[in-house]
């Protein structure tokens, strides 16, 4: 604890923290209300033409911020029986502090918005219909409750929607505030000496990428297949269907349910798992699966053209990245590298061509995307090597040579980030200024996602792929698993990262499964884009 106060006091103490914790903090009294900036109500109102409205940001921006404006407006003082308070958390007392909204400021926008969020809280004590605004929130946040999995499927939106119900007078017996509290308590991992809470839950994910692995090493994979095809989303009409009113669903979620919210990730994942297991009664998941990543890829013209962001298209408003409520980063899913990756991986793999307008728009996506050094960015995973490794296996399974230009400069970088011990690491702070793709230790993961993107490059017999398999023979303990501390994985860059407890197995497994079937085949052509 004293560590943990030293560091919060060396980053500028608790007035410098984030937008959303500061919300936190002014619920619990420990900084006043004007330390948060102004989100009216009548956001609820603003209709979809107005620079901004609730469609313009990420789904799980929308989720957290609409039961957060009914605790932000109404302002209620959390219980705390205990009398428990951080004034040493502080490097200047709350009432001493005199500018809370610094940020973002890295254009005029920022400037521009710090000036609006001063008129607006002038205006906003006048502002009409608050309780029509409350009740569309409530009505926003019940129709998307989605059982004991919670709003959204991720802590933040949960919580804020305990939070609204019981400020909103409900009782707890209330069906709707019974089942917010019961997807809290589906997050708890509770043990003897522990206790903690998950940001969310990924069984489908983990699922989708265990089969491959099993897949991979020979075994089978028909129950897995049989419960993901189970979760596939077709009646629901999410939230992405405002900009693709006429789309069918077709798509999967992260978490057990979460209709609303499907992502283009989880669905490619699936879908090449369902594809790749041959059985024809995946026949029909697999094409309206095709038909939903194909409807979703982002149009429009420009720089972001051609890809896919991993919940919605085009949500790329980029100027409300510089609102001061927007301090975290990630208010928007705009296209990345890794998502197109793998939408481009699943379409090749059940057979569209080249030169199919679909993947001539993502390929030319990807390849603007390269960076200078032959990387990729990796948006959901950590960080330049996962980014490396999805394109890579994406340019594979479209038929992209190894002699490609775009393929050798790739294979080249993650040929000279390879750590002495035969492994790969890559520090989080590659979201900073850290050098990309190095780490002071290498992982199981980062190191089975290089060996795979070099594979996918046709390079499964260069040195560098043998001393990254020998790393992960010579390091896997003696009950099978591996051991890997480090996170590797991502919520939101330089905000909170994740670490999935299967990916030191089933990476590892996938990149070993792989090479093996490379040495023993007479061919270096994988036939899966995964």
């Amino acid at each position: 604890m004293v560590r943990a106060r030293k560091a919060i006091l060396a980053a500028g103490g608790a007035e410098r923290t984030n937008v959303f914790t500061r919300a936190q903090l002014a619920l619990f009294g420990e900084v006043p209300w004007h330390g948060v900036p102004v989100m009216p109500m009548q956001i609820m109102h603003l209709p979809r033409w107005f620079p901004f409205h609730l469609s313009k940001v990420s789904y799980w921006s929308r989720t957290v911020v609409v039961p957060l404006l009914v605790l932000m407006t109404l302002r209620p003082k959390a219980r705390n029986p205990r009398g428990v308070h951080i004034p040493e958390l502080f490097q200047t007392p709350p009432d001493q502090v005199r500018d809370w909204i610094r940020g973002p400021y890295n254009s005029g926008w920022g400037w521009f918005f710090k000036h609006v969020d001063t008129l607006l809280r002038l205006a906003e004590p006048w502002f009409p219909r608050r309780a029509q605004a409350i009740t569309k929130a409530v009505a926003f946040v019940t129709e998307r409750l989605n059982g004991d999995d919670g709003l959204g499927g991720i802590y933040p939106a949960i919580a804020n929607s305990v939070m609204m119900f019981d400020v909103l007078g409900y009782d707890p017996a209330h069906p709707d505030a019974a089942t917010a509290w019961a997807a809290v308590r589906k997050l708890l991992v509770v043990d003897q000496d522990s206790a903690w809470c998950s940001p969310c839950l990924s069984p489908v994910w983990d699922t989708g990428l265990a089969g491959h692995a099993m897949a991979e090493a020979g075994v089978p994979t028909d129950a897995a297949c049989d419960w993901l095809r189970e979760r596939q989303i077709t009646d629901v009409v999410g939230d992405w269907a405002v900009r693709r009113p006429d789309l069918r669903p077709g798509g999967w979620a992260f978490q057990y349910q979460n209709p609303h919210y499907p992502d283009v990730d989880d669905t490619a994942v699936v879908g090449m798992l369902l594809h790749r297991q041959g059985d024809p009664a995946h026949a029909d998941s697999i094409a309206r699966a095709r038909e939903w990543i194909i409807g979703m890829q982002s149009a429009g013209g420009g720089k972001l053209d051609g890809g896919w962001g991993a919940f919605e298209p085009e949500n790329t408003h980029l100027y409300l990245n510089h609102i001061p409520f927007a301090d975290h980063g990630a208010l928007l899913d705009p296209p990345t590298s890794d998502v197109t990756a793998r939408c481009v991986s699943f379409l090749a793999q059940i057979g569209m061509p080249q030169t199919d307008p679909c993947m001539m728009r993502a390929m030319a996506f990807l390849r603007r995307e390269q960076e200078p050094n032959g990387s990729w960015f990796g948006r959901w995973g950590t960080n330049y090597i996962y980014g490396t490794w999805s394109v890579l296996c994406a340019l594979n399974a479209a038929g992209v040579p190894p002699e490609d230009p775009a393929v050798r400069r790739a294979v080249d970088w993650l040929v000279s980030v390879q750590r002495e011990d035969g492994g790969w690491g890559e520090d989080e702070e590659s979201y900073a200024d850290a050098p990309p793709g190095q780490y002071k230790e290498a992982t199981p993961s980062q190191t089975a996602w290089a060996v795979l993107g070099l594979m996918a490059a046709g390079a499964a017999d260069h040195p560098a792929v043998a001393r990254g398999i020998a790393y992960l023979a010579s390091t896997q303990r003696e009950d099978g698993e591996w051991a890997e501390q480090p996170y590797t994985a991502v919520g939101f860059p330089r905000v909170f990262y994740l670490r999935y407890h299967g990916y030191r197995l089933y990476f590892p497994l996938l990149a070993l499964a792989r090479y093996r079937n490379l040495r023993r085949g007479n061919t270096r052509h994988i036939p899966f884009g995964f």
